[in-house]
């Protein structure tokens, strides 16, 4: 079963974090992803531009509106997502909580992926 961790963090927190905290959370988040894709559970991972440099298509009564930054006016923002291949919801729970940027107050949404593209 796949699921997507939806990595979400206050960019304004993490902005006004230590330069020395940012640096050893990355340096940790990226020990993490390489033994999850040395594991082989891994499928794919990126890491997201902030969200000042979004954009945002919707259709509103009939139109097309296309608008600079993201729609909703969230505390949090998604910053990345890893998707990974787990026996369950327990094994993918599990990987989520380890992910450095919860210790630093972000949060993980963890989702079974539903594969209807084929």
């Amino acid at each position: 079963m796949q699921y997507m961790l939806m990595c979400f963090f206050d960019e304004d927190r993490w902005t006004d974090l230590p330069e020395a905290i940012r640096r050893q959370l990355m340096q940790d988040y990226r020990a993490l992803i390489r033994e999850i894709g040395r594991s082989g559970r891994l499928r794919g991972s990126v890491k997201l531009r902030p969200s000042t440099v979004s954009t945002t298509v919707r259709e509103c009564g009939g139109k097309l509106l296309i608008t600079d930054g993201p729609f909703a006016e969230t505390r949090e923002q998604l910053g990345g997502y890893h998707l990974i291949e787990c026996e369950n919801l327990d094994e993918a729970l599990a990987i989520a909580q380890r992910i450095p940027t919860v210790r630093a107050g972000g949060s993980i949404e963890v989702r079974p992926v539903e594969e209807t593209y084929a």
